[in-house]
């Protein structure tokens, strides 16, 4: 949240007025705190619950929670997005000299580099992980063991322990059409 508010915060802090520019940036904070609040229950005063949004353009068909809880959703989302502008401020406020300088590169050029962040700021504070093998390291493979406990084996709808399977067996082609050349994934 405190990235895309980056714009908005810059704007404020650095030009002392916001423009209409980071409309899309506060907009997908909005939908991030909504979701954060309402959808993944990341709320202590609201507590575990978690209600279906509707979507962007679509309307809401029946109500999911009482006025009380709609106002208590708002007062959240605005504490977390203010949370967060906060923090940003504070970020670019302590790194202004930094911001500084990445903006008047940017004047120069239009488009940065990693080369040219690295010659503005030095290199991170931790190993970077560039390549795509670095990216996955520690993330699974192939060979490891995905299978389900045995009492959950059924959660998804298909078969639990001991039950029979409509599936056909590993390796076999299930029905389809004659020629149909579908394989079992």
């Amino acid at each position: 949240m405190c990235a895309m508010l980056g714009g908005r915060v810059g704007e404020q802090l650095f030009f002392r007025r916001v423009t209409t520019g980071a409309q899309d940036d506060l907009r997908k904070v909005n939908q991030s705190a909504y979701a954060q609040i309402a959808q993944f229950g990341i709320s202590e005063k609201l507590g575990q619950v978690s209600f279906d949004l509707p979507c962007p353009g679509e309307t809401l068909v029946e109500k999911l929670f009482s006025e009380a809880t709609a106002q208590l959703i708002d007062e959240e989302v605005r504490r977390l997005i203010g949370s967060a502008h906060a923090r940003t401020l504070d970020r670019l406020t302590c790194c202004h000299e930094q911001v500084d300088k990445v903006a008047r590169r940017l004047l120069e050029k239009k488009v940065l580099e990693r080369a040219d962040m690295v010659e503005l700021l030095g290199l991170r504070p931790f190993a970077e992980k560039i390549t795509y093998k670095e990216l996955v390291e520690g993330t699974g493979s192939l060979e490891e063991d995905t299978a389900l406990p045995e009492g959950l084996q059924g959660w998804r709808g298909g078969p639990a322990a001991g039950e029979l399977s409509l599936a056909p067996p590993p390796g076999e082609q299930p029905p389809g059409p004659r020629g149909s050349k579908l394989k079992h994934m």
